[in-house]
């Protein structure tokens, strides 16, 4: 059981003895040898047929793991996805008016006093049928949106975004329980352009009368300890109007008489209701920044509400006087004509008309 015999013309010269096949014997051709080879021998059918050469060569064969391409390509998604989020949070293209400083709120919030008692009943219902807002709408309808149209530099849906950012503001700072007895100012503070959230935030934290830094300019709330809502629905009647002010503003006017039925709090159902009737001018600012982040600048708030007592300080919240009550000999806040940065003390009458005929 040796290895091979020599030839019978003997060994050929130049080759080592004990055969050819010793000087090899080492090596060991397995399967994954002959797979990793570069050259790779055509067949004999394929040489004959395609005239190919005795060899060909072998794709080079990658270990596993991602290429060189797909990594770049892996890289280059990354790259893109950052690229979007960050230009979704910080929008790199900044209009001229982006950059103008953001117009402070003026606002004026006047008392309206009643001549007499105020009329109240337990019925919320016929409070409201046997007053001017009758015909009022009940919350968000009745603050629709106007017919639209583009302006000169603005689109339609420019337009439209402003008007519902303004309508949602009507709606969240006279409408919304949470803001108005229960404290709440975060859903009406998100739509105000960023410029504006300084003076905000002062307002609530250091209320003042000086035209800048009223609470009630902002939005209406009630002091929770005195009165509640009697009635859920209340009812709303005003315009929206929206026009092109220059090349990089638009402007929306919000004008909305809102009603509601006010009881003593904790008096229960059956205690007597009166109503409580403020009338809000709003202006409106858009730039395009404000347009695509869904927010405004508040620039003019005229607040009339009553009935009201002229004595009673409206500044951070507003103290109805509730049926049976009467508005009593006080008259306005002093005013200080030597002082200076203040507004003057204003009040006014409420018209007997304004009230129920019960």
């Amino acid at each position: 059981m040796g290895g091979p015999p020599d030839p019978p013309e003997g060994t050929p010269e130049g080759v080592p003895g004990g055969g050819g096949e010793d000087e090899y014997r080492s090596v060991v051709f397995d399967e994954s040898f002959v797979r990793a080879a570069r050259l790779q021998e055509y067949s004999a059918q394929e040489r004959i047929t395609d005239h190919a050469p005795a060899v060909r060569r072998r794709p080079h064969r990658r270990k596993g793991g991602l290429s060189r391409q797909a990594l770049v390509l892996v890289l280059l998604i990354a790259v893109a996805f950052g690229t979007a989020v960050y230009m979704g949070i910080r929008h790199p293209y900044r209009t001229p008016a982006a950059d103008r400083p953001v117009e402070p709120l003026r606002m004026t919030v006047v008392p309206l006093a009643p001549r007499g008692e105020v009329p109240g009943t337990a019925d919320a219902a016929r409070l409201f049928a046997s007053s001017p807002a009758a015909s009022f709408r009940t919350g968000a309808e009745g603050v629709p949106l106007p017919a639209s149209r583009r302006t000169a530099h603005f689109s339609d849906g420019q337009v439209v975004a402003a008007l519902l950012t303004a309508k949602d503001y009507v709606v969240r700072s006279s409408l919304d329980p949470a803001v108005l007895t229960g404290g709440e100012t975060r859903p009406v503070r998100v739509l105000l352009d960023s410029g504006q959230l300084e003076q905000f935030d002062r307002s609530f934290d250091r209320p003042t009368a000086d035209g800048r830094h009223a609470p009630t300019g902002w939005l209406v709330r009630f002091d929770p300890s005195r009165v509640e809502l009697a009635d859920p629905g209340i009812r709303v009647r005003g315009t929206l109007q929206a026009a092109e002010t220059d090349s990089d503003t638009l402007a929306v006017t919000a004008d909305h008489t809102v009603v509601y039925a006010l009881r003593p709090a904790g008096a229960g159902r059956d205690a007597e209701a009166s109503l409580f009737t403020v009338r809000r001018e709003l202006h409106f600012r858009f730039d395009r920044d404000d347009l695509r982040l869904h927010q405004a600048e508040l620039v003019v708030a005229d607040v009339r509400a009553g009935p009201l007592s002229c004595a009673e300080d409206a500044t951070a919240r507003l103290r109805p006087l509730l049926a049976g009550r009467t508005a009593g000999k006080g008259g306005p806040a002093v005013t200080d004509p030597y002082a200076t940065g203040g507004t003057p003390a204003l009040c006014g009458s409420l018209a007997p008309g304004a009230q129920p005929d019960l």
